[in-house]
């Protein structure tokens, strides 16, 4: 059995199977409901019930108050429903968003290699082609471990039969322990996706600015392959940032980018070095590369910043104090469990590592 669900102001119908939730179900049409936990906590999925009814789930009485369930709301990611049904959302998708929907796969790894003491490269072959933009993500089934974890994909999306991921070694995390100690090549893993509304306006053809740290390097890796293979010529810069040598990966592929495509920049950034790194580029973090190179003058771009939380506040703080604001700041937050938070917090199926 499965219902209708129209959804308002966009005209949308989707066809929701039975026990599945109007936002699992929306998101595998490519139907774009705004979310954030996906468990039920959060409150960043909630429509209104114009018209059905549905089963609201595990929503949390913090989430959904018992004012607003007396009104016919619910929260898309818990809500299942029980008869056809007319919602009505606070959607805000940008028209550069495709909205590729979400699939569901069983991959099989094909490369396993170190990019960095503390990150690793996994690629995985798909069954099929997975339609995606530059900048989404995918959830992982780990096993022996509960629930999936989310990765950014790294490869661009003229490569929609692999997926390529960059998976950072979380201290006491249970998933990527497994991955960086017990993975091999040849093991299949289910995955789910894409997801994410991190990608690229590229409408608007202002300069990019990239400012990577860690393995958030993987979601501009992605747009800016992504951009050049099309030819796009707008300026670009990437920034990214690293403790030390050894951490700053895939240096000499975006080296060897940058001298073939006179639009596009790399700025590597050592807050850290060793001396026997012999470092002669910037020496602080990437954000202050970032001020240097432009002079804190940031106008007439827009900017995609990926990594840690402080990473990000930094570069925010920095980009705006340069006059560049939020209409064209767009980030992905990588949240660890040393962080006190998940990694990263964003996808409908996501748990802590």
């Amino acid at each position: 059995m499965s219902y209708e669900v129209t959804i308002e102001p966009t005209g949308d119908v989707i066809e929701v199977e039975d026990g599945q939730t109007i936002l699992a179900a929306a998101l595998r049409q490519g139907v774009w409901l705004p979310f954030a936990c996906g468990h039920g906590t959060c409150a960043t999925c909630k429509v209104q019930v114009l018209d059905g009814d549905a089963d609201i789930g595990e929503a949390s009485p913090f989430a959904l108050m018992d004012v607003e369930r007396d009104e016919g709301k619910v929260l898309a990611c818990c809500a299942i429903p029980e008869s056809d049904m007319t919602i009505e959302a606070d959607i805000d998708v940008d028209p550069d968003f495709l909205g590729c929907p979400v699939q569901d796969f069983t991959a099989k790894v094909t490369r396993i290699v170190d990019l960095s003491p503390s990150i690793k490269g996994v690629t995985l072959a798909l069954p099929g082609p997975m339609e995606f933009q530059a900048g989404q993500y995918v959830n992982v089934s780990v096993p022996g471990v509960e629930g999936t974890r989310a990765f950014s994909i790294a490869n661009p999306p003229s490569d929609n039969s692999n997926i390529e991921l960059h998976i950072r070694k979380v201290p006491g995390g249970a998933a990527t322990s497994y991955i960086h100690e017990r993975l091999t090549v040849g093991q299949k893993l289910d995955l789910s996706g894409p997801y994410g509304q991190f990608f690229v306006r590229k409408s608007d053809q202002q300069g990019a600015i990239f400012i990577a740290g860690g393995s958030g390097l993987s979601s501009p890796q992605s747009m800016i392959i992504d951009l050049l293979e099309q030819g796009d010529q707008r300026p670009m810069v990437l920034f990214q940032g690293a403790r030390n040598l050894a951490e700053l990966y895939n240096r000499e592929m975006f080296e060897s980018l940058a001298n073939t495509h006179d639009n596009f920049t790399y700025v590597p950034a050592l807050n850290e070095p060793k001396e026997s790194d012999n470092w002669q580029g910037f020496v602080g973090f990437v954000h202050q590369a970032a001020q240097h190179y432009f002079d804190d003058r940031f106008s007439g771009n827009k900017a995609y910043l990926c990594g840690p939380p402080p990473m990000i506040d930094a570069a925010i703080t920095a980009l705006m104090q340069g006059r560049l604001f939020e209409r064209d700041i767009h980030m992905e937050r990588f949240f660890t469990a040393a962080d006190g938070a998940e990694e990263p917090a964003r996808s409908a199926l996501f748990k802590r590592i």
